[in-house]
């Protein structure tokens, strides 16, 4: 008995200590071939969903966005904008052509030529594109994705907003979809779809860098989409999406030094060139308030000079005789802070604030005069059709 206690008191030695040697140099031995970490058991984690191929490497595959290109693509279209030169007034002089001769006078009737693209936004075939790419055109040539060619008419232009619509006359015509510009956030993934160069169609992706860009002296009204996808020259007009296709924006701009893509570029949303449409389609027009003011933003050395209590507002500058604001009380001096019950910090929130409304509206505009605190009401004129600075 004796000798049976002692053979099994040195085997349960042994296992001690083998199992201290293992768990000290092979701990991955006792964990049962998970090989994972012990991490989950110590501390709360979220892990990754696994790849579809099942790849234990924890690293995602690269998405595709050829569905949403395929979905969007066709509807994008190339615009050729061509303008006939200006009559030479010597073209029949002939010491003129005695000087300049047959040549010098075929460079003068040479067409200016300019490329930029549009998207079709509906079955009736109605596009939208960009002002600045139809402006001054005498002839519009418009070309699918499929090789149909067709000439456009001019529906209207918005040059404040550099929307412009656009008409064309085929059948089984694709159309994109409208998304929504109103949920896009910093960092969704958008595609730009254009003719950059004039090579062809063309994807490129990028996300969203900044929303509501306003200032940048493109637009009388500015509320920019900005990314990073590129854009190019004859990227103009076309469409921004979103990773399903859906249109977000019309491409309008890029920032450049050197002509090229920079990574920063700049889009219309989708919601103002809809509104801008559907003015230019039902009355040839866009209604838009107006109250005859020149408005400048407030900086914080304005402030002090006229000892002003506030620190952001939009300084008036100059009044329109017998206008909107005249006739309501606005002085030259005044500064606005708010409209109706929008509170407006500079002159692109002014402006917006105040294009929103309806002529023939009643609104307060809430002014800082000195140190008074005011409310002015102002019967809104409709916005004449000029492309100035005035308000």
């Amino acid at each position: 008995m004796r000798k049976t206690w002692l053979i099994f008191s040195q085997a349960v030695t042994v296992s001690v200590a083998v199992l201290f040697v293992v768990a000290t140099l092979k701990p991955d031995w006792l964990r049962g071939g998970n090989h994972t970490g012990m991490l989950p058991n110590i501390v709360s984690i979220i892990e990754a969903a696994p790849t579809a191929e099942g790849s234990a490497s924890g690293v995602q595959r690269v998405l595709s966005y050829s569905s949403a290109a395929k979905r969007a693509t066709p509807a994008v279209v190339s615009i050729t904008a061509s303008k006939a030169p200006a009559r030479n007034p010597h073209e029949n002089d002939p010491w003129f052509r005695f000087f300049f001769g047959e040549e010098g006078q075929n460079r003068q009737q040479q067409p200016q030529v300019g490329l930029g693209s549009g998207v079709i936004v509906s079955a009736e075939g109605y596009l939208l594109t960009n002002n600045h790419v139809i402006e001054g055109a005498d002839d519009i040539e418009v070309q699918l994705p499929d090789r149909r060619q067709v000439r456009a008419e001019v529906v209207g232009t918005d040059p404040e907003t550099d929307v412009a619509v656009l008409k064309i006359k085929l059948d089984k015509l694709p159309v994109i979809a409208f998304g929504s510009a109103d949920t896009l956030e910093v960092g969704d993934v958008v595609l730009a779809i254009g003719n950059p160069f004039g090579v062809g169609q063309t994807v490129t992706s990028g996300i969203v860098s900044a929303l509501g860009r306003n200032q940048l002296g493109i637009n009388t009204f500015e509320n920019f989409i900005q990314t990073d996808a590129a854009i190019n020259p004859g990227n103009s007009g076309g469409a921004l999406v979103d990773p399903n296709g859906n249109l977000l924006g019309i491409n309008t701009a890029i920032y450049s030094r050197s002509g090229g893509s920079l990574g920063i570029g700049f889009a219309i949303p989708v919601s103002t060139a809809r509104q801008v449409m559907e003015g230019l389609i039902k009355d040839g027009q866009v209604t838009r308030g107006w109250i005859g003011v020149e408005p400048r933003d407030l900086t914080p050395e304005i402030a002090e000079t006229f000892n002003l209590p506030i620190q952001q507002g939009v300084l008036i500058t100059g009044v329109l005789q017998n206008g909107p604001a005249s006739a309501g009380g606005v002085r030259p001096g005044d500064v606005v802070t708010k409209v109706g019950d929008k509170p407006v910090v500079n002159v692109s929130q002014l402006l917006t604030a105040v294009a929103a409304l309806k002529p023939q509206d009643k609104t307060v505009i809430g002014v800082q005069r000195g140190e008074k605190a005011l409310e002015l009401k102002v019967t809104v004129a409709q916005r004449p059709k000029v492309s100035a600075k005035r308000e």
